[in-house]
């Protein structure tokens, strides 16, 4: 059995998950990540798009839209701007998503975060 870590995923408006994980897929800002046990100590800035947790049951998958993940040996914790269940994104959400990165100023920076959630939108076909 592969070794596990603890999971926990927390958004402003509620915990999302808290499980025990084999591996943590993480869109972080300076380029996607896996987080495993026995991972060197982290943190890191997270960039809108898709986290996944891999557990003994299945995978588990969440939008997030920015935030931090601070990975240890033994546990990963995200405190995630926004998240939701992947399952719960509709086309709706997206477009609220993406005009309020588009609110957000035209920097080089905002033009990153609108691109994400648009890659986000295509990556889940809503």
């Amino acid at each position: 059995m592969a070794a596990s870590l603890q999971f926990d995923l927390v958004s402003p408006e509620r915990k999302l998950a808290s499980v025990e994980a084999t591996e943590v897929q993480i869109p972080g800002a300076d380029g996607d990540m896996t987080a495993m046990a026995d991972h060197a100590a982290t943190i890191t800035t997270l960039r809108p798009g898709i986290l996944r947790v891999i557990t003994t049951s299945g995978a588990d998958e969440y939008l997030v839209t920015g935030g931090f993940a601070e990975i240890t040996a033994t546990a990963t914790s995200v405190l995630a701007e926004q998240a939701m269940p992947v399952s719960e994104v509709t086309g709706a959400i997206m477009d609220t998503l993406i005009a309020d990165a588009e609110a957000a100023g035209s920097s080089d920076e905002a033009a990153k975060v609108v691109s994400d959630m648009q890659a986000v939108r295509a990556a889940l076909n809503v």
